[in-house]
């Protein structure tokens, strides 16, 4: 039985605001518009699970979404479905993530939670970022299918088969991941790649930082899946275009699935739990904590005022302030206050500027001027 979408390609490629089709086509146009983006540029200084900015073997958050989409358009050209579709979807699924991976997310979480937020989750916030926070407050004005496939990307939570529901959705009504069917088959696609992509990259990266090895991996796993990256993906990758139909859905087979839950449960254990990546969220909830505490003072001190920020005589400051005059009307205008503005402002950061952040805000480099000034002056007591 032939793998086709029940819903029309109108219907699919419909945009919020119409544009004229050009020689890219409808679903390449989305992957160049994401690609050009500010926000998938960030991905390179993004954490997926190890914070490890000096070493470049390290997987990063950009890296995941170029093996998401490379994987999910290698199935959909197994399958005979849209590979671009699957494409656009896979490389702009996490432009919503958070610093610091999942632990950031969970820290973030939190916080927004404590101020009467929804709980944070990037899926949903990655709809947010390329319908509204993308473009000055415009957005990047995707197609409905990669949009759909983006807040339904949901690579964590695992299903042996899923079929598409075929129906067209109220994404801007969308305020939780939980129980979201993708629309498309190459939707559905995108969501197994997520796990495919992570599962055998995590352990990887795991092993490379010498957390686990490869011998302790559970017997099933490596007679049914192996012990390399490479090799896991290249059996997975095969197994759903070889189970997949269109009466079960996207899926994997009875013989392999068993070996993939063990894989997860085996990686929960002994990677995403380990002492490390515990030690991670003690520093990183006191770093986000840091940022979001002196982002707050300063929109409560100076509101509007810019020679208020830029008596604080830092980058992070100043940054902050155009960034809240740039987006003050669209947040008005979108949301109705500006109340989630800082909580998107640090979910949007990148590892790096985090860190560049703190340092500013504890060790101002302005303060280092006042002391050069002093050079002429008594270092010592005079008498």
């Amino acid at each position: 039985m032939e793998m086709e979408n029940q819903l029309g390609q109108d219907a699919l490629k419909q945009r919020k605001i119409a544009r004229s089709s050009d020689v890219r086509g409808a679903y390449y146009r989305d992957t160049t518009a994401i690609i050009h983006s500010s926000p998938f540029r960030r991905l390179k200084h993004k954490t997926q699970v190890f914070f490890a900015p000096s070493n470049d073997h390290i997987c990063t958050r950009m890296e995941h979404c170029l093996h998401v989409a490379s994987i999910a358009s290698t199935i959909c050209r197994g399958l005979d479905l849209d590979t671009e579709l699957a494409w656009a979807i896979g490389m702009g699924h996490d432009l919503g993530h958070t610093p610091f991976g999942h632990t950031g997310e969970k820290i973030l979480s939190s916080f927004m939670q404590e101020d009467g937020f929804p709980p944070f989750e990037h899926e949903v916030n990655s709809l947010r970022v390329v319908d509204f926070l993308c473009e000055h407050g415009k957005g990047l004005n995707l197609t409905y299918a990669v949009r759909d496939g983006i807040v339904c990307h949901n690579g964590e939570s695992l299903v042996q088969n899923l079929r598409p529901t075929f129906a067209i959705k109220d994404l801007d009504s969308i305020t939780s991941r939980k129980h979201l069917i993708p629309s498309s088959y190459e939707a559905a696609v995108v969501r197994f790649s997520d796990a495919i992509a992570y599962i055998g990259r995590d352990f990887e990266d795991a092993s490379r930082l010498n957390i686990v090895k490869k011998t302790q991996l559970p017997g099933i796993v490596q007679e049914k899946l192996g012990t390399t990256n490479a090799k896991i993906i290249d059996t997975l990758v095969n197994d759903v275009i070889d189970h997949s139909n269109a009466e079960r859905g996207i899926g994997f087979s009875d013989d392999i699935y068993p070996a993939i839950q063990a894989m997860i449960a085996f990686n929960y254990e002994y990677i995403y739990k380990s002492p490390m990546l515990e030690g991670y969220e003690r520093y990183f909830t006191r770093l986000l904590r840091l940022i979001i505490d002196y982002l707050k003072m300063l929109m409560s001190t100076y509101g509007f005022d810019e020679k208020g920020y830029a008596s604080e005589k830092n980058m992070l400051s100043m940054g902050f302030f155009h960034h809240l005059e740039d987006m003050k009307e669209s947040y008005e205008k979108h949301d109705g206050s500006l109340d989630r503005l800082i909580y998107d402002y640090v979910a949007g950061m990148s590892d790096t500027f985090c860190l560049d952040c703190a340092n500013e805000i504890l060790k101002p480099e302005h303060l280092n001027d006042s002391i050069e000034h002093s050079l002429t002056g008594k270092w010592f007591d005079a008498r």
